[in-house]
């Protein structure tokens, strides 16, 4: 949803560890989209701290070592970017992943583009659309909309 003309994106834990920790290329364009502000990252509360959780899962711990990259630093990112929401009530499609639900029903409550490479998500695209989500595996400049 547009808030002062700026649209809301809801990011997976997979995309914001390629997001902070693994500076992936495919996230470049995301990044300085939220770093100008042009998107609005919104969250809740259960997403920082599943964030939080996997940083300290131990085959993310010798990646982060690697990039020279701490947990606080993430989280530090993940907070100085977001708009943390209150948990938004469950959507109409139910993702196969349990643990992804939590994103589809914020994009859902606030029609936002939903950025997420976890497939179980990725085939509930065509079902979201029809609630006013749009589903990516990857940010795409230029308002254009995702397959």
């Amino acid at each position: 949803m547009l808030q002062g003309g700026v649209p809301a994106i809801v990011l997976d834990t997979n995309i914001v560890l390629d997001l902070f920790i693994f500076s992936d290329p495919a996230t470049r364009e995301l990044r300085a989209a939220l770093d100008a502000k042009s998107l609005r990252w919104i969250a809740t509360q259960v997403m920082r701290d599943e964030l939080e959780r996997v940083l300290a899962y131990t085959h993310i711990v010798p990646r982060m070592q690697f990039y020279q990259v701490t947990a606080a630093d993430v989280l530090a990112q993940f907070d100085a970017r977001v708009s943390l929401l209150g948990v938004a009530p469950k959507a109409r499609y139910v993702c196969k992943d349990a643990d992804d639900q939590k994103f589809i029903d914020l994009a859902v409550a606030h029609q936002a583009l939903l950025l997420s490479k976890d497939k179980a998500v990725l085939t509930l695209a065509k079902r979201l659309r029809t609630l006013g989500v749009a589903t990516a595996a990857r940010f795409i400049q230029g308002g254009e909309q995702p397959p």
